[in-house]
């Protein structure tokens, strides 16, 4: 694996690599992150009649199977991305770009992985898979929500890349050469942050796997490229299909045009789809890996 283009990029972590420092920044990031989640609460009960309103509100966000409420919980991740900025200044005292790499690369690789992604990602929707989409919501009200549901996507996915193969991957990869820890270790945190047998029941763990492939992915991606544009265009392009165009019923179906009549807890219809998704996500990486390499 030739990664001369991570040195570059993880060099402003070089700076001041310490663990504890990187703990504390991991700490702090976290606290940013629910500060500005219980913002986004307050904002809500004060426009929505106090604590009775968002108490309905909390609930319909716990579901998020309607515009909305999916579109609160995309907000959330404002705070993700602004915890891992604090994090580099005040803990790392670093600046906040350096979590993103040289900005002409970002947004060319960005745009290109993108593209590339969603070109895979079409193709694949027509692989048969003997279950029929059924239409979530009306075509008028869908495309009414998209403005704000691409900002969300964008804010959401660019959250995770910041954090994980932004602040994390650089500032482990400043403290140890093994691309074991550096990038394994980052996205093993990203798929544990996914898990939850609640929702999705048998298949969790397996969903678990099937994030933590594409952490790995996107690491990568990262470590080729020197900057988190391709990672967050194919992370972009992934959720945009996943939560925007097709999604399964229920939780983050909100926002979807179709809706596969599954539940995400449905082990023997479900599995084989997880392990497809997975291999459509390994084809998704090459193409892009190919394009803003070549």
């Amino acid at each position: 694996m030739n990664y001369a283009a991570h040195e570059a990029y993880i060099a402003p972590a070089k700076g001041a690599p310490q663990i504890w420092r990187f703990i504390l920044g991991l700490i702090l990031a976290l606290i940013i992150y629910v500060l500005g989640f219980l913002a986004l609460l307050g904002l809500v009960a004060l426009t929505n009649g106090g604590l009775a309103g968002l108490q309905s509100w909390m609930l319909r966000m716990q579901t998020a199977d309607a515009p909305t409420a999916t579109l609160l919980i995309l907000g959330t991740f404002w705070g993700m991305a602004a915890g891992a900025m604090l994090a580099a200044k005040l803990v790392h005292r670093r600046p906040i770009a350096s979590l993103f790499g040289p900005r002409a690369l970002v947004q060319r690789h960005f745009l290109i992985a993108t593209l590339a992604a969603a070109g895979v990602f079409a193709v694949s929707v027509l692989i048969p898979i003997g279950i029929s989409p059924e239409k979530n919501l009306g075509v008028a009200l869908w495309a009414s929500f998209m403005p704000l549901a691409i900002v969300g996507v964008f804010v959401q996915t660019g959250a995770e890349e910041i954090l994980f193969r932004g602040y994390i991957q650089q500032q482990l990869a400043a403290r140890f050469s093994n691309p074991v820890i550096w990038m394994v270790l980052p996205s093993a945190l990203f798929a544990l942050g996914h898990l939850d047998p609640a929702t999705y029941g048998a298949n969790a763990w397996l969903i678990v796997a099937a994030t933590g492939l594409f952490g790995v992915l996107a690491a990568d991606l990262t470590a080729k490229t020197g900057s988190i544009g391709a990672a967050w265009g194919l992370h972009f392009a992934n959720n945009v299909l996943a939560i925007l165009l097709i999604s399964l019923e229920g939780p983050l179906s909100g926002l979807a045009l179709y809706t596969l009549p599954i539940g995400a807890d449905s082990a023997d219809i479900l599995r084989p789809l997880i392990f497809m998704d997975m291999g459509i996500t390994l084809i998704a990486w090459a193409a892009v890996r190919y394009a803003v390499t070549r």
